[in-house]
């Protein structure tokens, strides 16, 4: 079964009669929103800077015909609280690791987009043992060329607008940069970034996490240096890497190398997408996550 949610549509008249449930969990003192549906092995869906589990409402009823879908939002992300951290990766594999733990789960499959990526890259690299399979998708340990970063510095504009003009033209315009085509992007992703960012001091997080993020991106943060594509060399788990024909930030020319360091990789090119692949072809996207994870089970 494919999500297709048209501009009047909405994400749960479609996930209607699919069993996705909105929980709430305490992991460590921290209150933390998940949407769950489906049984069998644990697939993990991590969002990018400044997003929420709707941004898998595309994908998530159809991988839970075969799978546990776990879609959280993460520290300062949603309706998660938002700790006094300095937001690095360690920071939201910490809060990611201790969830699984509340949910009795020892090991999952981990699939993250955009900056989701990096901390599904960095959490099987740490915890290797409790990433059975990982799915990169337009996220990865690298650093972005000299055009990449003014792509990034543009996003930087557009969510500090949000702070000081909070209204559904400005969130719009930060979704518009994540879609190849911006007529597609929905009036209800908007509304509900919109209901979001209206919480009380939500856009004041969304920035800092947007800084520390783009800290990371261009050098060492709190000492470490996130970004090594070095690193990737080290990964022991099998994994696959998405990316698309336009990606902002990172295009594939600039990460190709980074890539290839990756012991048990297989890539897969989506065409036509730029930052959200999963939300702008979905049929395509949860079909190369559905053929990856079978190959695991």
């Amino acid at each position: 079964m494919s999500s297709d949610v048209g501009s009047a549509g909405s994400a749960w008249i479609d996930w209607m009669g699919s069993g996705v449930k909105e929980n709430f969990y305490v992991v460590d003192g921290i209150r933390t929103r998940v949407l769950e549906a489906g049984t069998g092995p644990a697939v993990v869906l991590l969002h990018g800077t400044g997003g929420h589990a709707e941004t898998y409402q595309r994908n998530l009823v159809d991988l839970a015909e075969d799978y546990h879908v776990i879609v959280p939002d993460m520290i300062g992300h949603g309706f998660t609280d938002r700790p006094e951290v300095d937001y690095s990766l360690d920071d939201f594999a910490d809060h990611l690791f201790g969830l699984f733990d509340v949910l009795g789960i020892a090991s999952v499959n981990l699939s993250g987009e955009s900056i989701g990526g990096c901390i599904a890259a960095w959490m099987a690299l740490r915890s290797p043992q409790r990433v059975d399979r990982l799915i990169l998708n337009t996220g990865i340990l690298d650093r972005p060329d000299e055009k990449g970063l003014l792509q990034l510095a543009d996003l930087e504009q557009r969510t500090r607008r949000l702070g000081a003009e909070l209204s559904l033209e400005s969130v719009r315009r930060r979704l518009e940069w994540l879609v190849h085509d911006p007529a597609s992007m929905t009036e209800e992703m908007v509304r509900l970034r919109y209901r979001i960012y209206s919480q009380p001091g939500m856009t004041d997080t969304v920035v800092r996490i947007m800084g520390a993020v783009l800290a990371m991106n261009r050098g060492l943060y709190n000492g470490v240096d996130y970004m090594d594509r070095q690193l990737l060399a080290g990964l022991r788990v099998p994994t696959q890497v998405l990316w698309t024909d336009h990606n902002p930030g990172k295009p594939l020319d600039v990460i190709r190398p980074a890539i290839d360091l990756i012991p048990h990789v297989e890539f897969h090119l989506v065409e036509n997408a730029a930052h959200w692949p999963q939300f702008e072809q979905p049929e395509v996207v949860n079909g190369y996550l559905r053929k990856f994870l079978a190959a695991g089970r």
